[in-house]
């Protein structure tokens, strides 16, 4: 195979959405690295979520075009792949080094030698949506070629250096190198990035949406044991918070920290001052005794077969709102102008604070799927977005929103709208308060609802009677179950 066929250059996809660029967060592959095809090469922050891209070929890699931190545009190349490394060494470019420090010109051969991904429309079949390895799905779009330079977003004391440039290194024999055991925190040593589990833990963890992952094992090794999952689906369901809210700012000599607005975070911005601005909002509130809800869920946990079924009080809410929209219909719309559009499938949204800023992933045609069905789709939207690795897809369309704010401990908020639905639920804390029940004043646990909804759609009168069905099934799922359905 000659060089010019063996050398394919990768260029950044379009991940969807109408997404122009996106940031090298961590290259996951280094030159000289041997890569398998779909395997993941390379995380990539757009301004909707961070997304593992999967290599498009197998091969090694000859050059990394950009480093970290350098924001690309869609289609300009970012890594050279050898797709035939035991062919023998690729002819070596002659260059040139300037006393200067310039760095080395490729020669007109060496520049033949590159292979553009295939443009828009030649996808190759058998790749886009396959697994990757480690259970991963590959997620790229399409390829458009483009001929505009990368942005590079600077970093704080980074000097240009000349390792920096994407140059083909000349091939060269690796010697053995034996690999450092590197602790667990368990006093086992981990794998280079790799989850140990046995087949019969990993398809556990797989339907119990449970990512290995995220998990520290406690078998030998470092494994992750059957055990380890059990105890991730018993543990609280609990996003995680901003990173800017944990992390110590660092200040400089005036004594202020500009953090630069990107990503998630501006993407976010932009959208709530959008429909802050755009849509008039109106907020409701409604505290609800939810104390037979809270044992409904109890009783549902002890069943046989909800066991391994991770079940919180936000997935009676989720069924409280789904049942609603059924009574109300336009609670599940958008103003589109001149004509409002209602929807019959509800894609239900669900916000969550990660390290990158607020997401709202959402679960597709929500009120299609039964009670264990909708349980089983919110653990993984939790365990995704907890782990970074919600794809631009999965935030797309959404209807109706829920915010869970009680896992902070809040009673309440008033939300903003989502651009494009007309409806927010806030479910706020389950807390033990004093409460009149059948003439008598005792303890029950009681939670506060707040919905926000866009009155150019939703009249006082339809927001009203929406939350208190949303109200009446949680203060008692089974006596509106058996009336509503």
């Amino acid at each position: 195979m000659s060089d010019m066929s063996r050398i394919k250059t990768f260029n950044l996809p379009d991940l969807g959405e109408g997404l122009t660029e996106g940031e090298i967060l961590a290259w996951l592959v280094k030159v000289g690295d041997t890569i398998e095809l779909n395997q993941p090469i390379v995380e990539v922050e757009t301004a909707k979520a961070a997304v593992e891209i999967p290599a498009k070929w197998a091969g090694q890699v000859q050059a990394i075009h950009h480093p970290e931190g350098t924001t690309v545009e869609v289609g300009t190349p970012i890594i050279a792949i050898d797709t035939d490394p035991g062919a023998g060494p690729l002819e070596t470019p002659s260059t040139t080094a300037t006393p200067t420090g310039d760095l080395p010109t490729p020669s007109a051969a060496s520049l033949a030698a590159v292979e553009l991904a295939p443009a828009e429309g030649m996808i190759e079949p058998g790749l886009i949506g396959g697994a990757a390895p480690g259970g991963r799905t590959a997620v790229l779009v399409g390829y458009g070629p483009r001929t505009t330079a990368a942005k590079r977003r600077p970093r704080k004391g980074a000097v240009p250096t000349q390792a920096e440039a994407p140059v083909a290194p000349a091939p060269v024999t690796p010697a053995p190198v034996t690999p450092q055991p590197v602790g667990n925190g368990n006093g086992g040593p981990v794998t280079g990035g790799l989850v140990l589990a046995k087949p019969p833990v990993r398809k556990l963890a797989k339907d119990l949406g449970v990512d290995l992952s995220t998990l520290t094992g406690s078998g030998p090794l470092g494994s992750i044991t059957r055990e380890d999952v059990q105890r991730a689906v018993n543990s609280p369901v609990v996003v995680a918070e901003p990173l800017a809210a944990t992390t110590a700012p660092s200040f400089g000599a005036d004594r202020e920290q500009r953090i630069p607005v990107k990503g998630v975070r501006k993407l976010t911005a932009e959208n709530m001052s959008r429909s802050a601005f755009t849509a008039p909002h109106v907020t409701e509130f409604l505290t609800v005794d939810v104390t037979r809800a809270m044992k409904a869920l109890d009783r549902l946990r002890g069943r046989r077969e909800w066991r391994e079924v991770r079940v919180s009080p936000l997935l009676l809410v989720a069924k409280a709102v789904l049942l609603a929209v059924r009574r109300h219909p336009m609670v599940n719309s958008t103003w589109a102008g001149d004509e409002i559009v209602v929807k019959e499938y509800v894609n239900l949204g669900i916000a969550a604070a990660t390290e990158r800023g607020l997401i709202v992933p959402n679960v597709k045609d929500a009120g299609r799927l039964s009670l264990r069905e909708l349980a089983d789709a919110l653990t993984d939207l939790v365990q995704t977005a907890k782990s970074g690795r919600t794809s631009p897809a999965a935030m797309s369309g959404g209807t109706l929103t829920i915010t869970n704010v009680g896992v902070f401990g809040v009673d309440t908020g008033t939300p903003i709208l989502p651009p494009g639905e007309s409806a927010i639920l806030a479910f706020g804390a389950v807390r033990e308060m004093p409460w009149v029940h059948k003439g008598k004043v005792k303890v029950r646990q009681v939670t506060t609802l707040g919905l926000s909804f866009d009155h150019r759609i939703i009249d006082g009168e339809l927001g009203s009677k929406f939350l208190r069905d949303v109200g009446d099934f949680l203060a008692d799922p089974e006596a509106a179950l058996l009336a509503w359905t």
